[in-house]
């Protein structure tokens, strides 16, 4: 009876780690297949900052010596 248990648990053991093996191996091929580098789609970069009006309805234009009016 010990050497059935033994080889019962002998072959859960291997088991698990061909279990284990193709689950790293499936994750590893996701990782090559995904670019880290690309951009989020739906996320476009604006060329220039767009000014938002005030409370009142005008833009907040900056004056000709840098201040803020």
């Amino acid at each position: 009876m010990t050497v059935v248990a033994v080889a019962v648990l002998l072959l859960v053991i291997a088991v698990g780690v061909a279990l284990i093996h193709r689950l790293n191996a499936q994750h590893n091929e996701r990782i090559t297949a995904f670019r880290y580098s690309d951009a989020l789609p739906g996320i476009g970069r604006r060329t220039r900052r767009q000014r938002r009006p005030g409370a009142d309805g005008t833009a907040d234009t900056p004056r000709h010596d840098g201040e803020r009016g």
